[in-house]
């Protein structure tokens, strides 16, 4: 047996887990998220430092790596290891925890994309 949700949709079941509300299959094997396009932009790589929402605690925000899915995650997490920090990816946007844009910025270029430093 499983639960439903308000529109009828199984969401969990003890057999598989969790299930993915719009391809309704279990959330390890989703196919809907899993083919999500790259996300288009100008070409450029964005490094931005920011505070706001987060109690004065600086993150840098990666944006418009011409990447997507898991390739991002993966990118993501070697980014978060030469930088010693933590961080996550949000919405197509990588988050590294501090000020890391001085580090960041000759390994984004190293993979030959244009990054510039936005904001103050």
């Amino acid at each position: 047996m499983g639960k439903k949700n308000r529109d009828g949709g199984l969401v969990f079941s003890t057999e598989s887990g969790r299930m993915c509300p719009d391809c309704r299959e279990p959330v390890d094997e989703c196919r809907c998220r899993s083919e999500s396009p790259v996300p288009e932009g100008d070409g450029i790589v964005r490094l931005k430092r920011e505070t706001k929402g987060r109690k004065g605690k600086g993150v840098t925000l990666v944006t418009g790596i011409p990447l997507a899915g898991k390739e991002l995650k993966d990118y993501a997490k070697k980014l978060k290891a030469k930088c010693g920090t933590g961080g996550t990816v949000r919405d197509g946007i990588v988050e590294i925890q501090g000020d890391q844009r001085d580090v960041l910025l000759p390994l984004l270029e190293k993979e030959g994309w244009t990054v510039k430093k936005a904001g103050g």
